[in-house]
This record gives C-alpha cells, sequence and structure tokens, in this order.
C-alpha cells in the first residue's frame, strides 16, 4: 500500500480546458508550482503537498468558476477570518 506522501508527491494529469490551459500553467509557474505544458498534450502538475492542491484548485477556480460563485467563496472566506479573529 502507498503512503500518503508517496501519492502527492506524483504528477498528476489536469483536465484544463484547452483555451484556459496556458493561463493556468503561467500561474503556476509564478506560484513555483513544478508544471508542465507542452503542445497536443494535457497540463501535468506535481501536487507535493496540500498547500500545492489547493493553489491549483484555487488557480483552475479563478478561470472557471462564475462570477457570482467567486463572490460567494469570497464573502465566505472573509466570514470565517472575521469569527476566527473574535476568539
Amino acid at each position: 500500500m502507498k503512503s500518503f506522501s508517496s501519492e502527492i508527491e506524483s504528477n498528476h494529469l489536469v483536465e484544463v480546458n484547452w483555451a484556459d490551459r496556458w493561463q493556468v500553467y503561467q500561474r503556476l509557474k509564478e506560484l513555483d508550482i513544478p508544471c508542465t505544458c507542452t503542445a497536443n498534450q494535457p497540463l501535468k502538475v506535481e501536487i507535493g503537498s496540500p498547500m500545492t492542491a489547493v493553489q491549483l484548485w484555487s488557480v483552475i477556480q479563478r478561470l472557471t468558476a462564475s462570477r457570482q460563485d467567486q463572490i460567494l467563496t469570497l464573502e465566505c472566506c472573509w466570514k470565517i477570518a472575521n469569527n476566527s479573529s473574535n476568539f
């Protein structure tokens, strides 16, 4: 059986709209997340930590989620941040 750490260190193919793939790749490179994007091939991302997985999710959400969904997510984050500062 593989350990969790060995599973998250492997490369993963990421299904991204071909039109958005280059933007996702560029943003991941800016975040220093190891990835490759070659012609006519899927985007490959090395997910080495839970933080990397969240960053990948965030980058993809930014391009694919509706404006309303992004607003709701941001409002939820603000509420959580405000509630945690009251403790």
